[in-house]
């Protein structure tokens, strides 16, 4: 049952923008970071491959959301039982959980890097401003909100700039495809490509579309403005994720220096490509955590809540809907106690990643499956063609899932 009932627009932005963007978490930045200082440019052409199997994803998602009216937990839970929902429930939950407690680090050491502190009491208040925007604003709030905030993202794409690429090895890195079988690049490959199609972004997209936005416009034209806006997101989050390959591969990738952490990358960036370079990649690192934390956090409370049929919405009064925001402020609480303790979040990622590796094509063929299924999409379940590209970014996903996972074993 729709639980929401937010007016919020997002006029020609589209809700796939937000979606796409918030894949460009402060998680991925780091994962872009360290395979441009391990790989230099020679990878930029797996970040392009990025854009089609995005735009599939969140095309279905989209078109499930809108025509079913309703978020992707809610549904498998409607059709395919408690367990098979439990299943997912556990698998986006997991993994969404450790990734805010890292990117609420994450974006905390970028403001503390741009204002000269340290970063560990910053991670609170970062926290409460974000709870603040989802318990205080309703749905069109939060989404204008995050509307303005992703022009900072251009941040990225002054960073590469300033960093001094080399242009023509750049342009042979990203449109003349080479892969060699040595463990860092078929590594860096594989990650590139496993952290930037998270379950947490088609779960949101489904959210978005189908629960808190009002049904009160003609279906084909919400349809096409989706496929659109599909094609809109797919682009602006892969060049996004060019640029901070890019603004390593130039810098840190050129001096053979390693990093671990985004914030380590834009630390670095300083001494090597001029301190207006570092700090236009902290601000990217503020900017990639404030769009995907909201969207992390919320996305946990939907599909806990939609697992147990709780009042939910970004719409609802607090007072109305009190599981639903405990359950949205407890991650952000987590995350706090974790940062002042002083618990590396480094092996938890890897963890969580291994999970992710798996929930990602679960929660695909669930989706796929829904999106053709017309007890649930009645006269409107997605086109053959599109059903094809789910089940080709389905079987890729799982494929990268099991080469990473080896990988990780030392098995590759």
């Amino acid at each position: 049952m729709r639980q929401g009932s937010g007016r919020g627009r997002l006029g020609g932005v589209g809700p796939e923008i937000i979606s796409g963007a918030s894949d460009n978490d402060p998680t991925n930045v780091g994962t872009a970071a360290v395979v441009g200082a391990q790989t230099g440019y020679r990878l930029c052409w797996v970040a392009l491959l990025v854009a089609p199997l995005l735009w599939v994803v969140l095309a279905i998602a989209a078109q499930v959301g809108l025509v079913a009216r309703n978020d992707l937990q809610s549904l498998a839970r409607q059709r395919y039982g408690r367990r098979v929902a439990g299943v997912l429930l556990v698998s986006v939950v997991v993994v969404n959980v450790v990734t805010i407690a890292a990117d609420l680090q994450a974006g905390a050491a970028g403001i503390g890097l741009l204002a000269g502190v340290g970063f560990r009491w910053l991670v609170l208040p970062l926290g409460v401003a974000l709870a603040a925007l989802l318990l205080a604003g309703r749905y069109g709030q939060v989404v204008a909100a995050l509307r303005w905030v992703l022009v900072g993202f251009v941040a990225f794409a002054a960073a590469a700039v300033l960093a001094r690429p080399d242009w023509p090895r750049l342009v042979a890195g990203s449109l003349a495809p080479v892969l060699s079988l040595r463990r860092s690049e078929l590594t860096g490959a594989l990650a590139l490509l496993g952290t930037t199609l998270t379950s947490y972004v088609y779960v949101w997209e489904t959210v978005q579309r189908g629960v808190e936005e009002p049904a009160d416009q003609d279906p084909r034209a919400r349809l096409a403005q989706a496929r659109l806006g599909a094609v809109a997101g797919a682009v602006f989050t892969v060049v996004i994720l060019w640029s901070m390959l890019v603004a390593s591969a130039a810098t840190l990738g050129r001096h053979h220096q390693a990093v671990a952490s985004a914030q380590a990358a834009a630390a670095a960036l300083r001494p090597l490509a001029g301190p207006l370079a570092g700090e236009m990649f902290a601000a990217g690192l503020v900017v990639s955590a404030v769009v995907a934390l909201p969207v992390l956090i919320a996305s946990t409370a939907y599909v806990i809540g939609a697992q147990f049929d709780w009042r939910r919405g970004l719409s609802q009064p607090v007072g109305q809907a009190r599981r639903f925001y405990a359950v949205l402020a407890a991650p952000i609480a987590l995350a706090a106690v974790v940062s002042l303790a002083g618990i590396p979040v480094l092996g938890m990622l890897v963890a969580a990643s291994v999970i992710g590796g798996f929930a990602t094509p679960l929660g695909l063929v669930i989706l796929v499956r829904l999106a053709r299924d017309r007890q649930v999409m009645g006269s409107r379940p997605i086109s053959a063609r599109l059903a094809g590209a789910g089940w080709t970014a389905a079987g890729v996903t799982g494929c990268l899932a099991v080469l990473l996972i080896l990988s990780a074993a030392g098995l590759l």
